[in-house]
């Protein structure tokens, strides 16, 4: 983890979450206990804040401070409201562009789709509050420094982006294996939100059930996947050739 975004220890990370620090997740000891440890549980809890319990070893690794059981990783960005980032797109006249990603869990594959978003002409990225990659040192520097260019939001659950678009009258369309569709098959022309699955389990199925359409790329090799991030690049510079 990079020095610059990572607090350790109980007191620390409590202080850093009461202070109002876009925390992006907090790794914490298995089996720990103790008031002032149920007292971060809390505030993890009720902040909706991405955390995992793991072994102490995992913990040492992540720094060389005396951690006391925690450590937190801060968000080197501040994320911004969906509501007011979906009302200001639609209020400048632009043919709004998201982009959905479904719980990536590879802050390499995060940096390069905001990378490419960033060049692509996307509006907002929209992600998951948990289960999803952190935005630290790696994905700062593969995104070429885009992460700070690209507006970002946290939702509770991808569906309610999926909800939120649908009734901003804006589409959303999958990126799928499982789609009858190609890709160049599928308008990108009206407002419309591009939804890319987590790297091994793609788009969650719950999901797959309330997009408008789904669209696929052609696979001529025997491979049958692409790197989500390239398949990412695929589908938006297609959005680019249909709107030039």
């Amino acid at each position: 983890m990079d020095n610059e975004t990572t607090i350790f220890g109980i007191r620390a990370i409590i202080e850093a979450i009461k202070s109002g620090k876009t925390i992006d997740k907090v790794f914490m000891q298995k089996e720990l206990h103790g008031e002032l440890f149920k007292e971060l549980e809390a505030h993890i809890r009720s902040q909706s804040i991405n955390s995992s319990y793991v072994p102490v070893e995992k913990l040492n690794r992540l720094t060389k401070g005396n951690h006391q059981g925690a450590v937190a990783q801060i968000s080197p960005i501040e994320f911004h409201d969906i509501d007011d980032l979906v009302m200001q797109v639609l209020d400048s006249g632009k043919t709004p562009l998201f982009l959905l990603l479904d719980q990536l869990s590879d802050v390499r594959n995060f940096g390069a789709i905001v990378r490419t978003a960033e060049c692509t002409g996307v509006n907002g990225i929209i992600i998951q509050k948990k289960g999803g990659a952190p935005i630290n040192g790696d994905t700062i520097k593969t995104s070429a420094g885009a992460i700070f260019k690209m507006p970002i939001c946290k939702v509770d659950h991808i569906k309610d982006a999926v909800f939120h678009m649908q009734s901003s009258g804006i589409r959303v369309i999958a990126a799928t294996e499982k789609a009858d569709n190609y890709v160049f098959d599928v308008s990108f022309k009206e407002p419309c939100a591009i939804i890319m699955g987590s790297e091994g389990r793609g788009i969650n199925p719950s999901v797959l059930k309330v997009v408008d359409d789904q669209a696929k790329l052609p696979i001529l090799g025997d491979i049958e996947s692409l790197n989500v991030s390239v398949a990412c690049g695929a589908f938006l510079y297609e959005a680019v050739r249909q709107r030039s």
